[in-house]
Order: structure tokens, then sequence, then C-alpha cells
């Protein structure tokens, strides 16, 4: 019995309920192109809704992250991921939750408790130390060196307001050394295992903690990193869990896997990661948006690094990836074999479309190849026909021309920013384009999210945008249809504001940061741990990747030419700037 099938054997076995894993593509959060974390498809329930399962949970979550994708090739990071999961939903409570948690990895997984250590929360002006969590650690045979403390890493929050709580992260040590008598939090060798978050106050807009009427549990535990740890592995790529899908690119390419890491990492999981977006009942398709573009990415990376090591990519190399991946989780996700057909036709209709774009850009090249390849160019034949920076120098090296490597790696980062924007929690639309227009369209939603909570309601949040060279789009909560009045007083401060040419400036700061500054910051959680925060004047703060303009009298008339339903309790405004 594999990791997987034992935690939710153990958690059934303590009266938890198990829920099927939530689609990768959220069907109620249009605010996320992917499901991200375990607890995301349940933050309603956690929010206080019932569950139709009741109030102890367990389940296995696949999640997909892309705000990394160019950190895929090392040893440890994947896009898709299983996350292990255990709630309780106003039910049990610490004692329950640590003493489970101990009893899972002593008892089930035979992990020595010398090799365990803990952290929990430090304590403040306004949330005790807790000891609590440290007395029950101690109990149970955790010895007072191996529990340290932090406030930083021992605090979890929903947002700026709301549900929050402390937690206690558990820790492995994963080394041959021998083990440290005193548990240091910052060595390397210990790595984190499991979190289990205490959701027991709620905190209000003037900055008060107080005590939840239900105090919730909520837990994660990642499957690929556990895995590996247990295993003994440094490379994630050797455990159990890829060795068969290794072994068969080995095959396929006739090369080893030693001094080809990063192309076979990069295929293995790119491919998982395509299976589990094309199966979704969703049903995406390669695009140049929103999730699709990302599909579209993941699979002409792949392609890129098949044909690096020399794999034949008109031969059947893809279809027999696919049926692998497929065999190994079919058993915990039957939509990937029932929509396997979609998967296969997916991926090779998008190896053609690449094999043509390839073919395009190397007549692109030459048309360019009369002349050093400045940045614009090199990132244009990065961006439009796929080509690695790797094969324009190549080919320019053959021409005896250069290429301005320094040049195209800014433009590069900018790009990484945009794609960050879309896996952070914003819909990517047309903003990959990076033209004038949308930047001030992009300025625009800013101020759109602003002005509704003055003259709608100070709740109103982004739940959803889309823009283009035309219009945009702004899907926001809201649980009526905009009054006339609304729609003229929102439109009028809008352009108020934008008539006032209100200085637009980021500044790059820490999740905590953003939230003690009262930035905008939907599902914080989704964040990496330095975010930007974009200002407006003194009336927007908003996390965001950008782009946009400067001053908001670069932006022009805002005119509002449509508001309607988008979906229950979401309303959907559509705006041009003239």
């Amino acid at each position: 019995m594999n990791l997987k099938d034992k935690y939710i054997e153990f958690f059934v076995s303590k009266g938890h309920k198990h829920i099927p894993s939530a689609p990768v593509v959220p069907e109620n959060d249009p605010s996320v192109l992917f499901n991200t974390a375990g607890m995301q498809p349940l933050i309603p329930y956690l929010m206080g809704e019932p569950h139709p399962y009741g109030t102890r949970l367990v389940d296995y979550q696949k999640c997909i992250r892309t705000n990394d994708l160019d950190e895929i090739g090392d040893k440890t990071h994947h896009t898709f991921f299983e996350m292990l999961g255990n709630w309780s939903l106003g039910d049990y409570f610490k004692k329950e939750s640590i003493t489970w948690s101990f009893e899972f990895l002593t008892d089930v997984l035979k992990i020595p408790v010398e090799r365990l250590a803990v952290t929990v929360y430090a304590g403040d002006d306004k949330v005790p130390y807790d000891k609590e969590a440290h007395d029950l650690w101690l109990n149970l045979g955790i010895s007072e060196e191996h529990i340290a403390s932090t406030k930083e890493d021992n605090f979890w929050a929903a947002g700026e307001t709301g549900p929050c709580g402390t937690d206690t992260e558990i820790f492995y040590f994963r080394s041959e050394d021998d083990i440290p008598k005193v548990f240091d939090p910052e060595d390397d060798r210990w790595v984190e295992i499991w979190n289990n978050v205490f959701m027991e106050f709620n905190r209000t807009k003037d900055g008060k903690i107080e005590n939840l009427a239900k105090k919730n549990i909520d837990t994660g535990m990642g499957y690929e990193r556990v895995v590996a740890v247990l295993e003994g592995k440094t490379d994630n790529y050797t455990s159990s869990l890829w060795e068969d899908v290794i072994k068969l690119i080995e095959d396929i390419s006739g090369k080893s896997y030693t001094g080809n890491e990063e192309s076979m990492r990069i295929i293995a999981d790119h491919m998982r990661t395509a299976v589990f977006i094309a199966a979704d009942d969703a049903g995406i398709k390669p695009s140049n948006k929103d999730q699709g573009y990302i599909l579209r990415r993941l699979i002409r990376r792949a392609i890129r690094h098949a044909k690096k090591l020399e794999i034949d990519v008109n031969s059947d190399w893809e279809e027999r990836i696919v049926n692998l991946l497929i065999e190994k989780y079919k058993k915990y996700y039957e939509e990937i074999d029932r929509n396997k057909d979609a998967v296969i036709e997916a991926l090779k209709t998008e190896t053609v479309k690449f094999n043509k774009t390839i073919e395009k850009g190397l007549k692109e090249f030459e048309k360019k190849s009369d002349k050093d390849i400045d940045a614009e160019t090199a990132f244009h034949l990065y961006d439009t026909f796929g080509f690695p920076i790797e094969l324009t120098i190549e080919l320019a090296n053959e021409k005896g021309l250069k290429v301005d490597i320094a040049g195209f790696n800014k433009r590069f980062k900018e790009h990484q920013e945009l794609s960050r924007t879309a896996s952070a929690g914003k819909f990517k639309g047309g903003l990959a384009g990076d033209s004038e227009i949308e930047t001030k369209y992009h300025t625009a939603t800013h101020l759109l999210n602003a002005a509704l909570k003055i003259t709608v309601n100070k709740d109103c949040h982004q739940m959803g945008s889309n823009i283009n060279t035309e219009r945009m789009r702004f899907d926001f909560n809201c649980d009526h249809k905009l009054t006339d009045e609304e729609i003229k007083n929102t439109e009028d401060l809008v352009n108020k504001w934008i008539s006032e040419s209100l200085p637009v400036h980021k500044e790059e700061m820490t999740k905590d940061e953003a939230l003690k500054s009262g930035a905008e910051c939907r599902f914080i959680e989704k964040y990496p741990d330095i975010v930007t925060v974009y200002f407006i004047g003194n009336v927007s703060k908003e996390l965001c990747g950008g782009p946009h303009v400067s001053n908001t009298n670069e932006i022009g008339h805002f005119k509002i030419t449509k508001e309607e339903a988008c979906s229950a309790g979401v309303r959907r405004i559509k705006a041009i700037i003239e």
C-alpha cells in the first residue's frame, strides 16, 4: 500500500470522510487558472458553509502551480503535484490534529521519533505563544530541543481580515549525518513534510483578533516530497514515483538519465501536467490564453527537450508516455482514462503545429540574419516560434553573428512576470501582448476595483478579468444588478481619478508586509513569498504583476458599455477606453 492509500485509510479510521479530488480547473473560482493547493476547493467550507460530507474530511488533491515554471528541471520542482490533507470543520482541534499526525508518522510510516522536529507559534502582543501545541508535542515524545518557535512561519491568515490562526510545521531529518541534538529550522537537512493550521481566530478591519465561533483544522502534506524524503532521495525524480517514467524516456531516447537530467525531468514533469490539464472535464485545449496557454507552453517545452535528446518527435513517443502515466494514475483519477483520446489528440495536434512553427521560425531567422540579432528579434523568435535562446545563439554562431543575450534576458524576465500574474490569480487574457492599450486597460481594472468598493459595496472584490486591445472585462462579487446610478457613479469616479493625474508606482515586499499595507490581496496563499504591490495615488493598493502606466492621465476616458450577470453572486462589467 502506498503513502496515498495509507493516509486515506488512517484518517478514515479516525472518522473522516474521503472526499474526491476537485478538478485541476476550478469549477466556481474564476479568479485562478488552476487549483494550487489542497485547501483551495474547501475555502467556502472553511469560511462557514456546511460541507455535504460532514465535519471531518480527508483527500488527495490534484494541484498545478506554474509560477516557477522555469525552475522545472531541477531536483525538486514540479508543475503538477498531489497534496494530502485532512480537515476539521468546527469539530476536533489541536489535540486530535497533533496526536493523529504523530501517530501516522511514527506508527504507520514507522519514522523514528528522533528524526522528527516541529515548529510552533512564538507569540506576539495579540496572539500568545502556542504553549498548548508545544506541550502536546512534548508529551507525545518530541524532545524539548526539537521544538522551535517562529512568528513569520507559524501564523496563517486568509487575508487582511477574516479567519486566521497559528500553525505547527513538522520536519524530517533527511541526511546521513548525526541527528543534531538541537533543531534549527534554517538547517536545510531538516525538510518540512506537514503543516497543521489551527484556524481559531478572526481578524477584524481594525486589526483586532477575536475568537471564531467554530474552529477549523486545515492540514497539508506534499505527496511527492514526502515519498522522496522517506526513500532517502535528494532528487525527487529518482524516487519510486518517477522511476518508471524516467526509464521509459531513457528507452525512447536511447540515452541515460545521468548527464541528461534536466531534459528528462522537464519531459517527465510537463507530460504529466499536460495529461491532467487536457484530461480535465473542462475540455482545455492548447491555445494562446488562460489555461490553454499554459498547456501549450508545457507541451512545446517538452517537445523542445525531446528534440534535444534526439527523440523523433514524429513518432509515437508522446503516446507511449501518456499511456504509462494514465496506467499509473487512473486508479485515483478516473477522468484521465475516460478522456484519454482528448489527451493524445491535444499532444499530437500541438506537436504538428509546433513543428510547422519551428519551420516558420527558421525562415524568420533567415530574414533577420543579415546582421547581429537584437533583443526584440531574439525574444520574438522565442515567444512566437518557440525558439529557445540557445538555438538562436547556435544559429547565429554558424553565421558569425552576435546575439544581444542581456537584452533578451531582460525581455524574458518581463515575460516571466506576466506569466506569474496568470498563475498567481488573474486571468492572462490579452496581457501577453503587453501593448500600450492593454497596459492602459490593465491599470483601469485597478481603478474600477477601487471605485466599486466606494460606489457599490466596500466588500466588492475582483473575481476575474480579461483584456484585449479593444475592451476590458471585469468580474466582481455582487448580489444585485447595478442600478443606472451605480454604473454612472462608478464610471465618473474612475474618470475623476484619471483626470487627477495620479502617479502609479510599484514596490516589492513580503506577503506579510503586503497584508499590513492594506493592499488588495485576494487568495494571498497563491502568491510567491516576495510580491509586487502597485500603488495608484492614495486610491488603490493591489498585488499584481503589471504592466501599468506611470500616471493615470495616460489612460484616456473610461466608459462602461455593459453590466451583466456572470454567475451566481458574480457580476460582469465591460468597458472601453476612448
